[in-house]
């Protein structure tokens, strides 16, 4: 694996899986794989898993991990081709990424849309510049589009979790919001969902709410969530703000948070969220502190999955 931006830089998401499931049971089967080796992890936008799961999950190769917060401690950076930096912008990208690359074996980039203009978030400009100028692999931490590592954590958590008796059903549901979140989360999982094709996929949101079809392709798509939750397995709740209409909030109509009563609809399903989650907003309390949910298997799992991706960066081909 050169990089680990998309499900497209995976080529057998079952084996990644087992590999990291692998890791789960013993951590520190490869402690020496990653010796003498630094991972950059650079953070334009804030974490909480995703920082400390992949810092954990280095550590476990014997990689050392230096995180820089950009945003709060670094330049201003500077990404447009060609552009005149006589603005707030002091540095770069092509001047400070190929320096980055001195210093790091890995680089790893969180990045988050603005969601004011959908071309340049969709263009990916950020995520791209690195992988053009830093002559290293870069991970992907989350992009103005997708969260791989998320997605790869959720079949993980899938698979751990589903005794295969059947083929599951899996559904994701938009859930209200206080404010206009990213498509990243979503659109990933749906990307990873369909690209897996081990389940029946079903996608669930009020009108207006559609994803970009490049990931959705393949998924069923209901804007009855009643419908939709019928005889699930998984339901996966997540906000997203418009994308035709780029970055707005239609609806914040509370009836579609997930409650006890809409699960008797499903199959007894799990329930999944990325975390951070507004509790009684998108979820409600008797969902999150039920059996059924997995948030906190979830989160946890972020470490192994994290762990198989540096793995197999590292890891020279045959």
């Amino acid at each position: 694996m050169k990089n680990f931006i998309s499900v497209n830089d995976v080529s057998d998401i079952n084996a990644l899986v087992a590999k990291a499931l692998a890791y789960k049971k013993n951590p520190f089967a490869h402690r020496t794989l990653g010796a003498d080796k630094r991972i950059g992890l650079l953070f334009l936008n804030p974490s909480l898993r995703t920082r400390l799961s992949t810092q954990v999950a280095a550590k476990n190769l014997g990689m050392e991990a230096i995180v820089f917060n950009v945003d709060k401690e670094g330049w201003a950076l500077e990404f447009e081709e060609g552009a005149i930096m006589s603005g707030n912008t002091v540095e770069h990208v092509k001047d400070a990424a190929p320096i980055l690359g001195q210093y790091f074996d890995i680089l790893c980039i969180r990045t988050f849309p603005s969601l004011k203009n959908r071309e340049d978030d969709y263009s990916e400009l950020v995520m791209n510049s690195f992988v053009q100028y830093a002559g290293v692999p870069i991970i992907s931490l989350e992009s103005a589009t997708l969260h791989p590592l998320q997605s790869l954590t959720d079949i993980l958590t899938i698979k751990e979790t589903f005794a295969a008796t059947h083929k599951p059903k899996i559904v994701l549901t938009w859930a209200p919001h206080v404010k206009p979140l990213p498509q990243c989360v979503a659109n990933s999982f749906a990307q990873w969902i369909n690209a897996w094709g081990e389940s029946d996929f079903v996608i669930t949101h009020p009108e207006h709410y559609e994803l970009s079809d490049q990931y959705t392709r393949g998924a069923t798509i209901i804007t009855n969530q009643n419908e939709a939750l019928k005889d699930a397995d998984f339901v996966y709740v997540k906000n997203w703000s418009t994308y035709n209409d780029y970055g707005k909030i239609y609806s914040n109509d509370p009836y579609w948070m997930l409650t006890e009563e809409k699960m008797l609809l499903t199959n007894n399903a799990k329930v999944m969220h990325c975390l951070p989650v507004r509790r009684n907003v998108e979820l409600s309390d008797e969902i999150l502190d039920s059996q059924n949910s997995l948030v906190t298997k979830q989160a946890g799992n972020r470490v192994w999955a994290a762990q198989a991706v540096i793995s197999e960066i590292l890891t020279p081909s045959p």
